[in-house]
């Protein structure tokens, strides 16, 4: 059979923003409001949050599926 390779993608649809944390949540398997709360939080305490959220609004590319 054929695998399918896991791509970090933004969401096209599923968006408050960018859709990044969507894609990561979807990436990860997980809630994308868990995504946002763990992203919030390293924001506000240590603002390495809000850069990271900037370089893969950047670089990742944005897919309409999810």
């Amino acid at each position: 059979g054929t695998a399918m390779k896991k791509q970090l993608m933004r969401s096209g649809r599923d968006k408050k923003i960018a859709g990044v944390c969507t894609g990561v949540a979807h990436y990860l398997d997980m809630d994308p409001t868990i995504v946002r709360v763990i992203w919030g939080v390293l924001a506000c305490c240590y603002g390495a949050g809000i850069v990271a959220y900037i370089i893969l609004w950047i670089i990742a590319p944005v897919a309409t599926d999810y």
